[in-house]
């Protein structure tokens, strides 16, 4: 296990909409390494930047071309090793990200694939025996190819699956697991992670990182066989490099030999009620309602950042006129953490590049509660650039690069408040940006509100960019900054290895105390003041206040948490 995982934060870079250093109007490598102070002085020590490898961009890079080429758009190969250089004087790691299971139909591998003559590549995706036998059950493509088969995809049109294997073969075109083409297959992106890893890269993030082998078991044990190869190869040859999975299930991927592995707002987990309930159906639907016809709503919603008209209020846990408590979210996570906590980490994020950003629903209050609770609990934290100053999701928004409704939650980091300089991001015109930028950001109070899915306006006390939000106490980007700034000053508590123990939660209140090692944790989220008797003395908390947010009050066995109040106390 790297050990720099134990105190690391992380920041998530969608690289065309960070910084434009050139002014094309896209966001390119340079423009991360002159934000590197920005980062560091943020708190994060590492990095997640998004696919910046070369690509037709049907997919916002998630459609690779060439592994082993950055996108001439964000710069060169040359650039990459002065970002990793660069970032290392810092005290920063970078992540790549990997995408194992598929390529671009333009990728030369694909382009040899669909020739009629055997080669080297015709193996490398899945093919059917002939251009008239589809693939029962998945996504395919036929009469595209002077090739006489029909190939599989694992994703949009625009992405064919990479061969792999199938676990329990039936046909004859399927190749088993242990095939000549599923090993070179599976010794292609260890050649592709050892190039980068051999440039300065400090790992990877790895793209729907469960999708390796067809019909897989329950558990993947095929794909999970293909992991554990690749970290004993990581293990004998960069034992510092991490890898993070894009799997959403800590039990089956730290197993399977990630260092770590994200909670996602996927349907029916408990992240999503922490937030976004109004995405999906929550913890009370499911206790109101039989649980396959809750399933089958949520699975009729699944992508949708909207409420249906007329639906219930949002009862995500962080809203604090909510009242709710963290039990649906803290069951799920417990058992994970339990499973888990000697193989690796659960990480918790503020949003991603295919999320609705955490402002949608949350007000500036609720948020400061929401990144005080992440960076005190245990794992590795990642933060969405622009998350840190409320950034807006801009819900109508056209499809960019395959977007669609996620396109709103990748605009273009909100620098300084004047829109007529693109808030600081490039000096292109405004009409040459990758995407536009919220033309509100400089505002606050109701100038700047944000309706939530239940149509309250979500107001800010200072504009949603770095500049106002800079050196001004009471601003959301202050509150990350102290927050990270205790993390990595009470490491040995609050790392990623520190102890985790929950103290106080019942259902039906939204208090919730935990401890991180030699630490007490007390978080109240609601409008309300909460008082209760511990069932245990705290005989070892001398009642220390180290950091807070609202009131606590702790004496003896009797604790009380004012409204929207957050408090670490030793």
């Amino acid at each position: 296990m790297p050990s720099w995982l134990n105190d690391a934060v992380f920041y998530e870079i969608y690289p065309q909409s960070f910084y434009d250093s050139n002014g094309d109007g896209i966001g390119d490598l340079q423009g991360i390494i002159e934000k590197l102070d920005y980062i560091k002085d943020l708190g994060a020590n590492a990095l997640w930047i998004n696919p910046c490898f070369d690509s037709p961009f049907k997919d916002a890079g998630y459609d690779v071309r060439n592994y082993k080429l950055i996108a001439p758009r964000y710069g060169t190969n040359d650039d990459a090793v002065h970002l990793f250089e660069e970032a290392h004087k810092k005290g920063i790691h970078v992540l790549f990200d990997l995408v194992p299971g598929h390529t671009s139909e333009e990728h030369e591998w694909f382009v040899a694939s669909k020739k009629a003559e055997p080669n080297e590549y015709s193996g490398r995706y899945i093919w059917t025996s002939h251009a008239f036998e589809g693939i029962g059950g998945h996504p395919y493509i036929g009469g595209e190819s002077e090739r006489s088969g029909c190939y599989m995809l694992n994703f949009f049109k625009s992405q064919p699956a990479l061969n792999y294997g199938w676990y329990s073969p039936t046909e004859k075109w399927q190749s088993a697991t242990d095939s000549p083409e599923a090993k070179a297959t599976v010794e292609a992106i260890k050649d592709i992670m050892r190039f980068w890893l051999g440039l300065g890269c400090d790992g990877f993030r790895v793209d729907m990182a469960d999708s390796l082998v067809k019909d897989d078991t329950d558990d993947k044990a095929g794909t999970s066989a293909i992991w554990r190869d690749i970290r004993a190869m990581l293990d004998r040859e960069y034992p510092d490099a991490a890898m993070v999975s894009e799997w959403s299930n800590p039990v089956l991927s730290l197993k399977a030999g990630f260092h770590m592995d994200f909670l996602l707002d996927h349907d029916r987990h408990g992240y999503k009620a922490l937030c976004r309930d109004w995405e999906n159906a929550d913890a009370e639907y499911f206790r109101e309602h039989d649980i396959e016809e809750g399933r089958k709503a949520a699975a009729s919603r699944r992508g949708s950042f909207e409420p249906l008209p007329g639906e219930r209020a949002d009862k995500s846990y962080f809203k604090k006129d909510a009242h709710t408590d963290i039990s649906f979210f803290l069951s799920e996570y417990l058992y994970c953490y339990t499973q888990t906590k000697d193989r690796g980490y659960i990480s918790l994020i503020s949003g991603n590049h295919d999320t609705a950003r955490i402002s949608y629903g949350l007000d500036e209050s609720e948020l400061r509660l929401f990144f005080a609770w992440q960076l005190t609990m245990p794992g590795v934290p990642f933060i969405y650039y622009g998350d840190e100053i409320g950034m807006r999701y801009l819900a109508d928004l056209p499809t960019k690069e395959g977007g669609y409704q996620r396109t709103g939650s990748r605009t273009p980091m909100q620098w300084t408040s004047d829109v007529s300089k693109n808030c600081g991001f490039s000096t292109a015109a405004a009409d040459k940006l990758y995407l536009p930028v919220d033309t509100e950001c400089g505002l606050s109070g109701d100038g700047n509100a944000n309706a939530s899915a239940t149509g309250v306006l979500q107001q800010f006390s200072t504009g949603r960019d770095v500049a106002d939000q800079k050196g001004i106490d009471s601003s959301l980007l202050s509150t990350i900054k102290a927050l990270t700034a205790l993390r990595h000053r009470y490491v040995d508590d609050l790392g990623a290895d520190g102890a985790f123990t929950p103290v106080y939660s019942k259902e039906g209140s939204p208090l919730f105390v935990y401890r991180r090692g030699s630490l007490l944790i007390v978080l109240n989220p609601s409008d309300t003041e909460i008082s209760v008797q511990m069932e245990t003395p705290l005989t070892d908390i001398a009642g220390q206040t180290v950091y807070s947010l609202g009131d606590v009050f702790l004496a003896g066995q009797g604790l009380t948490a004012g409204p929207q109040s957050f408090a670490v106390i030793m």
